[in-house]
């Protein structure tokens, strides 16, 4: 696995690259950058020219992420030459956000096969249900095929955004990356280092996503009296900062969190970036800094965790996809959660991805994918050229 990777910066133009590519037999190249570099006709011709035998996937993103940090309108490409794996790409255009389970299922039955080790996911951050296109893949493809990836953003500014597939950049996409053999190895991590508080609440109205009553009454009023009317005025750009923990039976650990995407005041429900199944249990949940820069150590630590018995001194690629609301809470200090995944992962690691509108990885230490909101999600590949 060759991997080589080159960017440019908010200040940078497409003539500013260097004249040839840093690996121009590269067969997936994947591509994170702002709305506005994904609207710029020029690109996708660019990245042809550079990286003619490729498959080129990307999306729109809320902040761009390599080794050296947290970048905005930048445009982040990486290379990746695989030696042995193979790929298979797969992707639709979606008609509306009904169809997200269906999608996934049409997705995974295309790229299912005996060899199939893992699956990169890429989709609209707007116009598609997460939860339901994964639970659409886990369908078909069951609980053992981990899949990895996440929804794409535009800044915070919930109006649009953009997925790349070759030549096309468009909204409602979703593209998936299936590969193949067993010189193939993966790992995965998710934390997220939020603290729930207060008395925990039964969801007893919703409709996926849209949460309608909590033990028996409105869930907007409720909500707000949580959060304070400080915040309150905010929503639902505030609800960044009070996501819902939904808490797992018998369990007090927090491993799936739900992040506010809007509130009607009229119906009094808060919606959510995934589904907040009716009868589950939640809490409301707070953080800070150092507790979100934890969490992404711990979602490092479970990658080097599941490498131990590998040799991880193999260049490798790290995927890591965590969240806008993250990034609104740390601020400017945002970089310090890469710079903990970096330090953990090591210098022969490469990182790329995004912030974006929810994460796509396994429940920790298992093969189990579930749709994440307000966590730092690792997927890491590399291959074993001695299988």
């Amino acid at each position: 696995m060759l991997i080589r990777q080159e960017y440019l910066t908010s200040k940078m133009a497409l003539k500013d690259l260097p004249g040839s590519s840093p690996l121009p037999n590269a067969n997936l190249v994947l591509v994170f950058g702002s709305v506005k570099r994904f609207n710029d006709g020029k690109l996708t011709s660019m990245l042809k020219d550079r990286y003619p035998t490729a498959q080129i996937i990307g999306c729109t993103t809320s902040g761009e992420i390599n080794a050296d940090g947290v970048f905005d309108d930048s445009v982040q490409i990486t290379s990746i030459l695989w030696e042995k794996t193979m790929q298979r790409v797969a992707q639709v255009k979606m008609s509306s956000m009904q169809s997200s389970f269906e999608t996934g299922a049409g997705l995974a039955k295309q790229l299912k096969a005996d060899s199939l080790k893992t699956v990169m996911i890429f989709g609209d951050g707007l116009n598609v249900n997460g939860e339901e296109l994964v639970l659409g893949f886990k369908s078909v493809l069951g609980e053992s095929i981990p899949l990895m990836g996440g929804m794409a953003g535009d800044g915070a500014t919930f109006t649009k955004t953009l997925q790349m597939f070759n030549d096309t950049i468009s909204d409602n996409l979703v593209i998936a990356i299936g590969l193949y053999g067993n010189n193939l190895v993966t790992a995965t991590g998710a934390l997220g280092g939020w603290k729930p508080y207060g008395p925990p609440r039964t969801v007893t109205k919703s409709d996926k996503n849209v949460v309608y009553e909590l033990d028996g009454k409105p869930a907007l009023p409720l909500y707000r009296m949580y959060i304070g009317d400080q915040y309150a005025k905010g929503l639902p750009g505030t609800g960044l900062k009070f996501p819902f923990a939904v808490m797992e039976p018998g369990s007090r650990d927090v491993e799936k969190i739900r992040t506010l995407g809007a509130i009607d005041a009229k119906a009094n429900s808060v919606s959510f970036f995934g589904n907040v199944p009716e009868g589950s249990t939640i809490r409301m949940c707070q953080t800070n800094h150092d507790r979100l820069v934890e969490g992404a150590g711990g979602a490092a630590h479970l990658i080097t965790g599941s490498l131990a018995s590998t040799n991880t001194n193999l260049p490798g690629l790290a995927l890591c996809v965590s969240c806008v609301g993250r990034k609104g809470v740390m601020s400017e200090q945002t970089v310090d959660e890469v710079k903990e995944v970096r330090q953990i992962l090591g210098p022969q690691t490469f990182l790329t991805g995004f912030y974006s509108y929810g994460e796509i990885a396994p429940r920790p230490n298992t093969t189990d994918t579930v749709f994440h909101n307000q966590t730092m999600t690792i997927g890491y590949l590399t291959e074993n050229m001695t299988v």
